[in-house]
C-alpha cells in the first residue's frame, strides 16, 4: 500500500471521528455509533485509525448515524479520489472482468505512446482470444468474480484494434518465461506464439523478449503499462494501481528503459519465439 494512499485513509479516518464527536445530538463514543449502527465496535476504530478503508455504505452509515447525512457528498469524493489510485480487485470485479476491460479500452483509446513489462504471461494486447479466455477463467476463479469470460474477452480483442492505428506506438517487452508459461492447453499456447510471431513485423509494435539467459540489472518483477509517459497501471494479486506522479512514473520510466538493455528485438526475438513454440512439440 502506498504512503500517499494510506495518508489519505487516515485523513479520511480524522475526519470520521471530527464527525463522530460533533454529533448533533450529543458527542458520540466509538462503542455506542457501533452499537447504532449494528457493527462491531473494532470497525469504528479501525476506520477512524485509518486500518480499514471504508465503503461507499460505510460512510451513508457513518452520517446518518452521527445525523449528518449531509456530509457524505464530501466523505464519498475524498474515498473516491484515493480509490482512484488504488482499485481494488474485490470492487473492481464485482460485476465482473468485461468493466475492467473496458476501462483499459477507453485508456487505449485516448493514449498514443504505450510502453508494456510482463514477465509472466503473454501481454493482453497480443493474446489470442483462446488464451485470453483461459486468463479469465484462472483470474475468476482466483478472485472469484462473477463469470463474464466471454464479454471481457471480446472487449480485450476490440482493445487489439489500436494496433493498427497508425498514430499508436507500442513498445512492448516480455520475459521469455511468460511465452513458457503454460497457464492454458500446449495448442493453446503454441497458437498464441504463432499470433506472437506475427506481431513482431507489425508498423506499430516494437516487441522485444528478454531470454531466460539474459543477464539481468534489475529483478523482472511485476508487470505495467506506461502510457503517454504519464501514467502507469500496475496490476498486483489484491489491485491495480494508477499512478501519475511525476517521480513516481519517472521511477517506472527507468525500470522500463533497465529491462530494455537485456531485450532481443526482431530476428533474436523471433529466434526466443521459435524455440519456445518447438519445446511444445506440436506440429
Amino acid at each position: 500500500m502506498t504512503t500517499d494512499y494510506q495518508q489519505a485513509r487516515e485523513a479520511l479516518g480524522v475526519r470520521l471521528r471530527e464527525l463522530r464527536l460533533s454529533a448533533p445530538d450529543g458527542r458520540l463514543t466509538g462503542s455506542a455509533l457501533a452499537r447504532r449502527l449494528g457493527w462491531p465496535q473494532p470497525k469504528v476504530s479501525k476506520l477512524e485509525n485509518g486500518k480499514q478503508t471504508a465503503t461507499p455504505e460505510d460512510l451513508q452509515a457513518w452520517t446518518e448515524g452521527t445525523g449528518q447525512p449531509d456530509v457524505y457528498d464530501e466523505l464519498l469524493a475524498r474515498l473516491r479520489g484515493f480509490e482512484s489510485h488504488i482499485r481494488s480487485w474485490r470492487r473492481q470485479l464485482a460485476s465482473g472482468h468485461k468493466p475492467v476491460q473496458d476501462t483499459h479500452l477507453a485508456e487505449h483509446t485516448t493514449a498514443s505512446v504505450f510502453r508494456g513489462w510482463e514477465p509472466s504471461m503473454i501481454m493482453g494486447i497480443l493474446q489470442t482470444p483462446d488464451y485470453a479466455r483461459h486468463i479469465f477463467t484462472r483470474y475468476t476463479e482466483l478472485q472469484q468474480s462473477p463469470h463474464d469470460t466471454e464479454e471481457a474477452v471480446r472487449s480485450r480483442i476490440k482493445r487489439q484494434e489500436m494496433l493498427y492505428n497508425p498514430a499508436k506506438r507500442f513498445h512492448i517487452i516480455m520475459w521469455e518465461a511468460a511465452l513458457r508459461a503454460l497457464i492454458c492447453p500446449p495448442s493453446v499456447l503454441a497458437a498464441q506464439l504463432d499470433r506472437l510471431s506475427g506481431a513482431v513485423g507489425l508498423d506499430t509494435v516494437e516487441l522485444g523478449i528478454i531470454p531466460l539467459s539474459a543477464s539481468l540489472r534489475i529483478p523482472p518483477a511485476t508487470a505495467f503499462w506506461i502510457y503517454d509517459d504519464s501514467r502507469v497501471i500496475v496490476e498486483t494479486w489484491h489491485s491495480e494501481l494508477w499512478i501519475e506522479d511525476e517521480a513516481s512514473v519517472s521511477t517506472y520510466l527507468r525500470t522500463w528503459n533497465t529491462l530494455r538493455e537485456s531485450a532481443v528485438y526482431g530476428a533474436d526475438a523471433h529466434r526466443v519465439i521459435s524455440s519456445a513454440r518447438q519445446a511444445l512439440d506440436i506440429p
